[in-house]
């Protein structure tokens, strides 16, 4: 099990299984990228136990929108390696990903959900509605919280990603940015291709 992530989370939300795995196949050529298939996307159990057959090497699987034990359950049954949620996870669901070896990333928003997380042992804890606000945010929770493991979602994007990493975020999700979701229902790779290549630029930053 690996113990960290990488740095850009593709988020998927209402892709096929089809289109999943293509996404999945480009993404594996870099080293950069985690999948999360979200629990509100028909068939997820089975788009995660099937990305994870694939053995590939460069990326790692978990879930999303993770609201509650009995799906944290079950995305760890599926084979998850990190869960990701859109609200606070409680206690008893983050020790479940301890016990389970997951990697745990908890949504917070204000300073005193931020400190919550971080008391009660979440791994990476995701700042969203992340464009809600300014990226000079974190580095304003970070003065007397100290550093954190932050990972910005909700209306980030390859233009707007780096502007969080300056001010201390270690990790981003991307949703509405990962393609042209038109062109991928036809069998059609390039813009998925192009975002991919500059998403992965931007996670050398």
């Amino acid at each position: 099990m690996k113990k960290i992530i990488n740095k850009i989370t593709l988020i998927i939300r209402g892709y096929t299984l089809a289109e999943t795995l293509m996404i999945a196949e480009e993404a594996n050529n870099y080293g950069c990228f985690n999948l999360e298939i979200t629990t509100n996307t028909d068939g997820w159990e089975d788009m995660i136990r099937a990305v994870i057959s694939k053995n590939y090497e460069n990326l790692i699987v978990g879930a999303g929108t993770v609201l509650d034990l009995e799906l944290l359950e079950k995305a760890v049954a599926a084979g998850s390696e990190f869960v990701l949620a859109p609200i606070p996870m409680n206690k008893s669901m983050l020790d479940y990903c301890k016990d389970h070896d997951v990697i745990s990333v908890p949504a917070a928003f204000s300073p005193g959900e931020i400190y919550e997380m971080k008391r009660n042992g979440a791994d990476i804890i995701k700042l969203f509605p992340a464009t809600d606000l300014p990226p000079r945010y974190l580095k304003d929770i970070m003065a007397p919280l100290g550093e954190l493991p932050i990972m910005v979602v909700g209306g980030i994007n390859k233009n707007n990603a780096k502007d969080y990493f300056a001010m201390g975020a270690q990790y981003a999700g991307i949703g509405s940015g990962i393609c042209n979701k038109e062109e991928l229902r036809e069998g059609n790779r390039n813009s998925l291709i192009e975002n991919l290549r500059e998403l992965a630029e931007l996670a050398k930053e």
